[in-house]
């Protein structure tokens, strides 16, 4: 009975293994070759599930023990075992287990004289070989001397035996030890001599897979350091240089040039870089004895999905990029639901009552607000007043199709009604509260002071004006104009100071232009008042001129087939032909006096002025440049964000930059991404904005690294760097032009927006409180904002309504490279001020905390992710110090302040950028998605959840063009228990806590599908989240009749115009399914691609190819192959009848019917 509910294909194999009769073992596998040639790989897959492998191995055993051999049974056989054996990933275990290998290498020496047997052999011997202990233990038995036969010397005789055993010596090279063995031996010089002699003799390109196995023997043997060693000393480098420029002219070579490059690319001789330390340039003594760089952990930003860095375990072989399995999930169910005590005293917590004084606000004050403001205007006569601006409203940043947008506000002008809004600036810089810090007080008066110096029309007593990093044709006028300071060292008098300020302030009058919510003169003089540790005296032209976005989107830009390898090539031809390298210096922030002077024909670079960072330029060639970028202070790490200036160029004339030392293992520039650039010239002309620009991007890695302390090991870790290259034609001959990663977004510039907010909002409106949460490390404010609606009245209900309405907490910048959260966090904040109806009425509804840049210090001093402390800050909150993360410590004090009093925030929301995905989308904090993920079994009696975290996320996907559902993730990893969003989560007991990501590149979903994302949609997308927050407060909060009816009609109204936008792009919906989202796949090639499947797929067309000729070739040699089953003679095999009594043929019947059932249930 038993076996009669067996599957068919068990039958087989079972009679496979134990049957003597050659016509039975013939049938058998004849049948096993149709139906696994019928199908695909999930065949095979489900043959060695049901122990083909092991079958096949017994019947070899069997057969080989056949004097003379069988081989009409022993090709099919080695076929199978081919064919089969590489899709079995425990192949070689069951080879040593069967004691197969002694059998195999004894077949394959046996039939060294005949290349039919022998090329089936080394199929066999090839898939073996890709156990890395079975390749060992043939490489000990002679298998790579007894290959070395065969494919030495030159010959083009018997190609498919020679192409077979170039496989197998590749699979066996593929073990270390088999590759020491071959070096010793002098294996890596024959095979360089092999491959030079089938490259000079293979003119039509007929013999591709011979050469590329030569190339995969040469790439598996210098993985070892030694291997390394001997191609260098053999001229490896020289000699497959050569050959791959002989290949670049044809397409179909493809293979070999990128196997080639990828040698190449391992084997240039490791580097480190051309600086002194690899630490920053910049240092920052830290208070008490704090350490100068603890280790530094991921982030949450780009870390959520990716490794921070490159995790090399095996050293001797850097092609193998060794990825963490997911295991970093907190499966801990009490862990997960854990509340820890505070981390302060709680009447600690007593002093943040003054930073929510809307809670205690009488508002008596309103009585007398005409009074008080004429006696502001009084006072405020002499301060720069800032432009009125329009604030839009959050359709009129609609973009009607995904190329161009609507004329931009500048051009729509000044809404009418908004005319009241325009009221004279109560307070230049209005009185920061600050509760750490009793002198604050008179640091404002003495800024506000300065401030005032500043803007007024000369005043010989001020120490110092900032110069501007910009261009004009005259280059004694440009020293005369930009760097002021150049000229005060030379004619000190006040005089000079004061024509200078006069000239800039005839170009500001000259080239005046309306950029919305910026001033240069506002941002003049809050740059004045910032405090950097090179003590910045240059102010970057695209900060103080304004940014005003295109009026269009830009796509991502297409890549060109070969463009990476070319880029390696290049870069190996300094190698090998360094006559034209020139090599000289011409900017070093460590040493100024190393850099080249200005020649005719080389660039001019600079970086110090705010959120600069540019450490060393090296010219190459005289269009090229190597670029180095400056750590994180108190750092040797973090290098991503760069910004600085260049000039002295030649129009339309291709510029080549390699930005040397990033660190991210891949990037989006190699998925169309592009950098930014900002003309001087340009702007002048009426043009101010930042573009997208470069050609020939790519990102792969370098030959440079370093050695830095190993997280926790006590020893050294080597970590690689990779390269950025691209190349600009810039637009004007002698202009200045600023590149940087992304659109910056300096502190000076916040603060100078705030500024501009404050007096445009309407204070009869708009409740509009900004606070100093506390001093950063480096002297700089943190400003804190509080916006919510002014109370209807002054009657006990109305201020009741106003002190109960629930919070919402903003937080952005706290990785200071991640300029695109602080133009969302704009976004927010100008929809938030302004008279948009659905902004009336969010802010009736919520009271917003904002923190607007959580790291001032890293953000001016041009860092990518650290403070002064060498701190990545959104590793710090679950316990973090008061003297070196403030910010950190007095926003977690905040947030435990609103707790303690039963006012935790709704939302909490810390806005980021993420490098290496697309979309916007949001982390959450999820049990029951964070333990499905992980397998674990979940009890759904005693874990229950709150499904609400995932409302505001569905409501973004619909309102939002830039927002992706499906890019969203809710799990909870034991290495972001100390991110702000995961802390707040556990904590404070948020539900609904955030961390917001904005791709620095493209949509792949949606409105902006294909298109780069620049700043105007950034901030809509700070406005959409607003409008998010506003669906979010009627689905989850009970509202009065009155405020459902406004939503009701300005929602519908919104929706109708969304929706005619968005309806035939929408990617999901806000009834879409609870499930876990499928994380995106991202598939860069930064290093050279491995092979895969490939391989398989090659053995197969060898196979294929080499069945042709089988049956021709074993009629020439006089074999005899008995019974063969084609296709035909198994359908007949099928409906044959029963088998007599007594007979050894094959059971038929209702088994033989089972054969098909089974593999009909099988996966096809």
């Amino acid at each position: 009975m038993a076996e009669q509910e067996a599957s068919g294909l068990q039958v087989l194999l079972s009679t496979l293994q134990s049957s003597c009769d050659k016509d039975v073992i013939l049938n058998i596998l004849s049948v096993l070759t149709d139906l696994l040639s019928l199908g695909t790989g999930r065949r095979i897959h489900y043959v060695v599930s049901k122990g083909g492998s092991e079958a096949l191995l017994q019947a070899l055993a069997t057969a080989a023990q056949t004097e003379p051999p069988d081989h009409g049974t022993l090709l099919p056989l080695l076929r199978l075992l081919a064919r089969v054996g590489q899709r079995d990933r425990k192949f070689g275990l069951k080879v040593q287990k069967a004691e197969a290998t002694d059998i195999i290498l004894s077949l394959t020496r046996r039939h060294l004289g005949h290349h039919l047997y022998l090329t089936h052999c080394l199929w066999v011997l090839r898939v073996c070989a890709s156990n890395v202990t079975t390749g060992t233990m043939l490489g000990i038995n002679g298998a790579m001397e007894l290959l070395f036969k065969v494919i030495t010397p030159y010959s083009k005789r018997h190609v498919r035996t020679v192409r077979a055993a170039i496989g197998a010596l590749a699979a066996l090279l593929k073990s270390k030890s088999n590759s020491r063995r071959a070096v010793n031996r002098g294996y890596l010089g024959e095979l360089l001599r092999l491959y030079q002699d089938w490259h000079r003799n293979d003119v039509s390109n007929n013999y591709i897979y011979i050469r590329r196995g030569l190339l995969l023997c040469l790439k598996y043997i210098t993985n070892i350091q030694l291997g390394r060693e001997t191609f260098l000393g053999s001229r490896g480098m020289e000699i497959l240089f050569t050959s791959v420029q002989d290949c670049l002219s044809c397409k179909n070579l493809d293979p070999i040039i990128t196997t080639a490059t990828h040698i190449l690319r391992k084997c240039y001789p490791k580097e480190h870089l051309p600086v002194v330390t690899v630490r920053s340039s910049y240092s920052f003594p830290l208070p008490g004895n704090a350490s100068a760089e603890p280790p530094c952990e991921g982030s949450e930003g780009d870390s959520e999905s990716e490794g921070e860095e490159e995790d090399e375990k095996d050293w001797d072989n850097e092609d193998v990029e060794s990825k963490e399995e997911d295991c970093d999930l907190e499966t801990d169910v009490n862990k997960l639901r854990s509340r820890p005590v505070l981390d302060r005293p709680e009447q600690e917590l007593e002093k943040y009552e003054a930073l929510c004084a809307e809670l205690f606000q009488n508002f008596q004050e309103l009585e007398f607000e005409s009074e008080e403001k004429k006696s502001l205007e009084d006072r405020t006569e002499s301060l720069p007043s800032a432009p009125s601006h329009f604030i839009p409203s959050a359709t009129s940043v609609k973009h009607p199709n995904c190329r161009w947008r609507n004329q931009s506000v500048t051009e729509m002008g000044p809404d009418p009604g908004e005319q009241d809004f325009k009221v004279p600036l109560q307070s230049w810089r209005k009185k920061e509260e600050c509760i750490w810090d009793k002198n604050d007080e008179n640091r404002d008066i003495a800024e506000k002071a300065r401030d005032k110096e500043f803007c007024e029309e000369g005043d010989p007593a001020r120490s110092h004006v900032f110069a501007l990093c910009s261009l004009l044709k005259d280059s004694a006028w440009y020293k005369k104009v930009f760097y002021l300071h150049c000229e005060a060292s030379i004619d000190p008098s006040p005089e000079g100071r004061l024509e200078s300020s006069d000239l800039v302030r005839n170009l500001l009058e000259k080239h005046r232009m309306d950029i919305p919510f910026h001033s240069p003169c506002f941002y003049a003089a809050r740059a004045q008042c910032v405090k950097s540790i090179p003590g910045y005296r240059e102010l970057a032209f695209p900060d103080f001129w304004g940014h005003q976005p295109p009026p269009y989107s830009k796509p991502v830009l297409e890549r060109k087939h070969g463009l990476q390898r070319d880029k390696v090539l290049d870069d190996v031809r300094r190698l090998i032909q360094p006559g034209d390298v020139i090599g000289r210096t011409v900017f070093d922030l460590d040493d100024p006096s190393l850099s080249s002077p200005a020649a005719p024909s080389c660039l001019t670079f600079f970086s110090k002025f705010e959120s600069g960072n540019l450490r060393k330029a090296i010219q190459v060639r005289e269009f090229e440049y190597d670029l180095i970028m400056n750590a994180d202070v108190n750092s040797s790490q973090h290098h991503q964000w760069f910004y600085f200036e260049v000039r002295d160029m030649k129009p339309a004339v291709p510029y080549r930059f390699n930005i040397i030392n990033c660190e991210k293992l891949n990037s989006q520039f190699n998925y169309g991404m592009q950098l930014v650039m900002y003309s001087v010239r340009e702007a002048l002309q009426g043009r101010p904005r930042w573009t997208r620009a470069g050609q020939e991007i790519c990102y792969y890695k370098n030959h440079y690294r370093c050695r830095s302390a190993a997280a926790g090991g006590g020893g050294v870790r080597r970590r690689f760097y990779y390269t950025l290259t691209f190349s600009i034609k810039f637009p004007h001959k002698d202009d200045v032009c600023y590149l940087a990663y992304h659109y910056p977004y300096t502190y000076s510039t916040m603060m100078s927006h705030l500024d501009i907010l404050e007096q445009n909002r309407n204070p009869r409106k708009v409740y509009w409180r900004q606070q100093t949460l506390c001093q950063t490390l480096g002297g700089n404010a943190c400003p804190l904002l509080t916006i919510t609606a002014m109370p209807e009245s002054k009657n006990r209900d109305d201020l009741e309504q106003f002190c109960s309405r629930p919070y919402v907490f903003l937080t952005a910048r706290v990785h200071p490279g991640e300029s695109n959260a602080s133009w969302v966090m704009k976004g927010t904040l100008e929809f938030l001020v302004s008279s948009d109806p659905i902004a009336e009425l969010l802010r009736k509804c919520f009271i917003f905390k904002i923190v607007p840049m959580l790291n001032p210090d890293g953000v001016i001093n041009g860092n990518l992710r650290c403070s002064l402390s060498g701190d990545d800050l959104n590793r710090q909150w679950l316990t973090p110090s008061s003297q070196l993360h403030p910010t950190i410590y007095h926003a977690k004090g905040l947030l435990y302040y609103l707790s303690s009093i039963g006012r935790a925030p709704l939302v909490f929301c810390d806005y980021h950028g993420h490098s290496q995905k697309k979309n916007v989308f949001l982390y959450g904090c999820s049990i029951k998605e964070t333990l499905w993920q992980a397998g674990c079994m979940v009890d759904t009696a005693v874990v229950t959840e709150d499904v609400g975290y995932r409302t505001l996320p569905k409501i973004l996907d619909k309102v939002a063009p830039a927002f992706v559902m499906n890019s969203c993730s809710f799990l909870v990893e034991k290495s972001r228990a100390s991110t702000a969003r995961v802390v707040v989560w556990k904590e404070m007991g948020v539900l609904r806590s955030y961390t917001m990501e904005s791709t620095y590149c493209s949509c792949s979903h949606g409105l902006y599908r294909g298109l780069q994302l620049g700043t105007q949609e950034l901030e809509e997308m700070g406005s959409k989240f607003c409008l998010g927050l506003l669906i979010l407060h009627l689905k989850s909060l009970p509202c009065s009749k009155e405020l459902m009816a406004q939503a009701a009609l300005l929602l519908d109204l919104e929706e109708e115009i969304t929706d005619r936008a968005q309806r035939r792009y929408s990617n999901s919906s806000l009834e879409s399914d609870d499930e876990p989202p499928c994380a995106e796949e991202i598939d860069y090639d930064t290093a050279c691609s491995s092979d895969g499947e490939e391989e398989f797929l090659e053995l197969d067309q060898e196979i294929q190819e080499c069945l042709s000729c089988v049956e021709a070739e074993t009629e020439d040699e006089g074999v005899t192959t008995g019974q063969t089953c084609s296709s035909r003679a198994l359908r007949g095999l099928y409906i044959s009848s029963q088998p007599a009594p007594n007979s050894t043929a094959l059971p038929l019947g209702s088994s033989a019917l089972g054969l098909c059932r089974g593999f009909e249930s099988s996966p096809v």
